[in-house]
């Protein structure tokens, strides 16, 4: 059994839909430490890991460590509901998760089942990455929106003092460079050059629900899966994306 309760329903929505960028169930553990989530997407080529730690809710109640499988399809349909100033209490009940929103003079439940979950992810990539480059999150977001005018992908380059994208296609190619301390690229740290390309539609998922003014960390090796992660308030999100390798 468990009873959990963030007074900010909408954060947990953002959370959520951050998850749910990517994956469409996942399996939630529930333990003393916080609520923890990995899964894999449906192709195979990307995966989330998530942790919120239970000092982030107002109420963090567990008899046992518990494991929840969601849709969350369904799941981000009912927080896509969240009001302004309401809270949120979650709680199983008879193998559904309830989530009572409570707002001002006026309460609403639901039910949502639980599933089995078809495949469980328990460890992220062991990648001993090459360069670690802290970017500003709203600004790599418009690079990407910048290389989608003309490809699918985007390949990084991450030396020691510069952070290089570039996009291809049948219409034209962009070059883009960011000097370290810049306006985009926050901090470099590449024991080694490593680079790689990527599909942008999953970046740009990735990103998606980076708060404004927050910092994105891009882990690289060559050729290797990136790690992209950044914070929702107390919440840590790490993404895995495996590159794009011609044939």
């Amino acid at each position: 059994m468990f009873e959990i309760k963030l007074d900010n329903a909408k954060y947990w929505r953002d959370c959520i839909s951050a998850v749910g960028a990517l994956v469409d169930e996942g399996l939630f553990n529930i333990t003393k430490e916080g609520i923890s989530l990995k899964a894999m997407d449906p192709s195979s080529i990307s995966m989330v890991s998530f942790f919120m730690p239970a000092k982030a809710f107002s109420k963090f109640t567990i008899d046992k460590n518990t494991g929840i499988g969601i849709n969350l399809e369904n799941l981000g349909k009912i927080l896509s509901r969240t009001r302004e100033d309401e809270a949120l209490v979650m709680k199983d009940s008879d193998s559904k998760l309830s989530m009572e929103f409570i707002g001002p003079g006026s309460r609403r439940r639901y039910k949502l089942q639980m599933i089995d979950v078809k495949k469980s992810v328990e460890k992220e990539p062991n990648v001993e990455f090459d360069a670690n480059v802290e970017l500003s999150g709203d600004p790599l977001k418009d690079i990407l929106k910048d290389a989608s005018l003309l490809s699918s992908y985007i390949s990084f380059k991450a030396a020691k003092d510069q952070f290089t994208t570039s996009a291809h296609g049948d219409s034209g190619e962009l070059e883009e460079l960011h000097s370290k301390d810049g306006a985009v690229v926050r901090k470099i740290d590449a024991g080694k050059n490593a680079d790689a390309v990527f599909n942008l539609e999953f970046l740009e998922n990735m990103v998606k629900s980076c708060p404004l003014g927050n910092s994105v960390s891009i882990s690289m090796k060559s050729n290797e899966p990136l790690k992209l992660s950044y914070k929702i308030g107390d919440a840590d999100l790490s993404y895995f994306l495996a590159p794009y390798m011609e044939d």
